[in-house]
């Protein structure tokens, strides 16, 4: 513990905190130590009405994300002849696919630097018009590339809204829900695909039915853009722009059941942090921020565990299901392959619920060790139960073959297993990316963090299809099951607890590594401390 424990805030029989000198606050901050005085500033108050409507409001990004990534899934299947070949070429699919996953590349990479310029709320304001446009877009498509260039203005969207979303969120939650507020994002993510699998479904036998599916994006657009104009920016926002009253104003909404003194007390050790956040930035160019995260040690460590989570997340091939999953079911022999599709989106909504609930009970770090092996298991059966599949077939799928039912529901409950492990953890935990980063460098951690996503995403989905042709779907999924081999030691290794901590505590983590045993053992004194205090 630091010399600065023996002034933390003391508390008087009726309860009022003391407030202590601003002046101690900020060297305390500045020189990198962690105090109680901190954690009390971040607070373990009830969570407020305004909370939840700003984050629900938030996550109609969330939701966007999910509908316009799931819905393609039913749209492939049901284009036919509508933009000039009477079937889709797998290389053209892969294109389609693709292009949102290549958009959302350019538009994770500025979206995060560009929310520290102006603001967190604006940028989602820019990820919402994309998102119509597109969709208008994608639903009068004739061509190919018509639906190609629209579905890539479609990816800026989803790019801006996955870097973003989840950033206002964290900045705007206290800390003991932190977690759980971006899982209502990620939440959001999730029923979007269950709702893009069900329109889908729905569609499915309507002439052009496709262009419904693509163009009903618009309207949860459209309500997140009216729902802009009555949401707060982020406080820390605020405080960068020298914007105090504003900033205690939301803070006071935020925190309902705190005192007074509390709330200036938070707003203090806020601006203390931010206070030291626009000094790097003001005596520093954006370049010389940029090298700072890939060179200062602290820096390039939150660095290498977000992005390491991000790569993990799509490297594990779960988007092949969100975007072939129809393609694959219909392939095996399901006749309904949209409403097969259905099944494995819904259990990924039900399983992010359970990670909603638990995510800071039980930790970010515990929930991945748990949970990942399940990942393993279900893809290593999946490759298992395709090697018997298509023992017929030399092993490749070959549409209008007869393969066994018993053979197919096993693929099927495989897909379900894995799904519902990486809805436990992996779905939710590397988007909690946010936290590891100091506000000077948070956009830039995040825009890089958020690019390697859609990096890995896109090496994915633009080759899924050629794998399962090339290496048979047995190898296909038999290789996924290794990378996430890979990606499980890794959270062994690396991963640290973020769970309860502050967003200031949280980059103290990295100071002389990565920090797994450090965090563990500082998140254990911290609910220690919370016990104590209501035996008090």
């Amino acid at each position: 513990m630091s010399s600065f424990d023996d002034k933390r805030s003391s508390e008087d029989e009726k309860g009022a905190v003391r407030l202590p000198i601003e002046d101690d606050v900020a060297k305390a901050l500045a020189a990198g130590e962690i105090s109680e005085l901190v954690v009390v500033a971040e607070g373990e108050e009830r969570t407020t009405w305004f909370v939840w409507l700003l984050v629900l409001c938030s996550s109609i990004s969330g939701l966007l994300f999910g509908y316009d990534t799931g819905v393609v899934s039913g749209a492939l299947v049901t284009i036919s002849g509508d933009l000039g070949p009477a079937e889709l070429s797998n290389l053209q699919k892969e294109l389609i696919t693709s292009s949102t996953t290549l958009g959302a590349l350019f538009g994770g990479l500025g979206a995060g630097m560009l929310s520290d310029i102006v603001g967190r709320r604006p940028v989602l304001g820019i990820a919402d018009v994309l998102f119509m446009g597109g969709a208008i877009g994608q639903a009068v498509s004739h061509t190919v590339w018509a639906m190609v260039g629209t579905r890539f203005l479609i990816g800026w969207g989803v790019g801006i809204a996955a870097c973003v979303a989840p950033v206002y969120i964290q900045e705007l939650s206290p800390t003991r829900l932190r977690g759980r507020m971006v899982v209502i994002n990620v939440v959001a993510i999730t029923l979007g695909q269950v709702i893009a699998y069900g329109i889908d479904a729905g569609f499915e036998n309507v002439s052009g039915g496709w262009r419904w599916m693509v163009g009903l994006g618009t309207v949860p657009a459209s309500l997140q853009v009216i729902s802009l104009f009555f949401l707060p920016e982020s406080p820390r926002i605020m405080l960068k722009r020298g914007e105090v009253d504003q900033a205690r104003a939301v803070m006071s909404k935020i925190y309902a059941y705190a005192s007074a003194e509390q709330i200036e007390l938070k707003v203090k050790v806020l601006q203390a942090a931010v206070k030291q956040s626009i000094e790097i930035t003001r005596t520093t160019t954006f370049l010389q921020r940029f090298q700072s995260i890939l060179f200062v040690p602290v820096n390039r460590r939150a660095l290498i565990v977000a992005c390491g989570m991000q790569a993990f997340q799509q490297l594990c091939g779960f988007n092949t299901l969100m975007y072939y999953s129809a393609t694959l079911f219909k392939q095996i022999g399901f006749n309904h392959p949209t409403a097969v599709g259905l099944i494995v989106s819904g259990t990924n909504f039900l399983f992010t619920l359970f990670a909603l609930k638990y995510i800071d009970i039980i930790g970010r770090r515990r929930i991945m060790l748990v949970s990942a092996p399940g990942m393993i298991f279900g893809l290593t059966l999946a490759a298992v139960a395709f090697h018997f599949l298509t023992k017929k077939t030399n092993g490749v799928l070959v549409d209008g073959s007869n393969y066994p039912h018993s053979w197919s529901g096993v693929v099927l409950f495989s897909m379900i297993f894995f799904v519902a492990s990486y809805a436990t953890g992996l779905g939710n935990v590397p988007w909690q990316q946010g936290e590891f980063f100091s506000l000077e460098v948070r956009g830039i951690g995040t825009s890089l963090a958020t690019t390697t996503n859609w990096g890995a995403n896109l090496l994915i989905g633009s080759t899924y299809l050629s794998l399962m042709t090339k290496i048979t779907p047995a190898g296909a999924f038999g290789f996924y099951a290794g990378l996430c081999l890979l990606g499980y030691i890794f959270v062994v290794l690396c991963f640290p607890e973020t769970a309860g901590l502050s967003l200031e505590e949280v980059r103290m983590v990295f100071v002389s590594g990565f920090g797994v045993r450090d965090s563990v053992r500082l998140r254990k004194e911290r609910n220690g401390r919370k016990v104590r205090r209501e035996a008090v």
